[in-house]
């Protein structure tokens, strides 16, 4: 398979827009106020629902159903977060639309199913008082429905930078879950850090943050990324 990484560009020269400090400075935020608005308006669907529910761990799997705008929208975000490394020109929208419409479908084959995982989840730890589930086995599942997400997370970080086929992403999504640790750490607390932003604060300041979370899982996940490009691609021939 190959990658489908854009090349680098040229360097800039002097009267280039971003070129010096503060014109890179002010490109910068001009592209990551851009990709988080691009962001909450592609998962407004999501903020609106979570806006409404209340903070009832009986909601859970309704949250789950909620987030079903979200993959395509963070894969989106994902890859302008990555195209600004290889931009010569100031096109933030232009990134996310085109990451949008390349990555939508395959991303929601991934995340659809992992989503009905975790309703289901969500669904019996809600009721595991009713329904007669021990602590123990209450773990178990809230174990397993990290480890699914996390999963989700790297299966979506893959298929936005790699053209694979859908069970191969799977696969390399549950292969990286614990080839690099640190990683799947590293999202697992993003995903922790959201999660309470949501409720504690509001989804508003969420959505606000949006596009610096994406960064950061970014950055986090280059090492996983990495390593998918030099083990399973290929360089395009001419």
């Amino acid at each position: 398979m190959t990658d489908v990484t854009p090349p680098t560009p040229s360097a800039h020269v002097p009267g280039d827009f971003g070129h010096g400090p503060l014109g890179r400075a002010t490109a910068l935020v001009y592209w990551y106020v851009v990709v988080t608005a691009l962001l909450a308006l592609t998962s407004s669907p999501t903020l609106l629902l979570l806006l409404l529910l209340d903070r009832s761990w009986g909601n859970i799997p309704v949250v789950a159903l909620a987030m079903f705008p979200l993959g395509p929208a963070l894969s989106a975000a994902l890859h302008a977060t990555r195209a600004r490394e290889h931009a010569t020109d100031l096109t933030p929208a232009r990134s996310f639309w085109r990451g949008y419409r390349l990555n939508w479908a395959d991303v929601l084959r991934l995340w659809v199913p992992a989503l009905v995982v975790l309703g289901i989840v969500g669904y019996v730890l809600a009721n595991a008082g009713a329904a007669g589930v021990g602590s123990a086995y209450a773990l178990v599942l809230v174990v397993i429905a990290v480890l699914v997400l996390v999963w989700a997370l790297h299966a979506i970080a893959i298929v936005s930078f790699f053209a694979f086929r859908t069970r191969d992403v799977a696969r390399l999504a549950l292969h990286y879950l614990g080839r690099f640790p640190l990683v799947s750490l590293g999202t697992m607390s993003l995903v922790v850090a959201a999660a309470g932003i949501a409720w504690f604060a509001t989804d508003a300041v969420l959505g606000i943050l949006g596009g610096l979370w994406v960064w950061c899982w970014y950055r986090n996940d280059r090492r996983m990324l990495d390593d998918v490009r030099a083990r399973f691609t290929t360089e395009p021939t001419d």
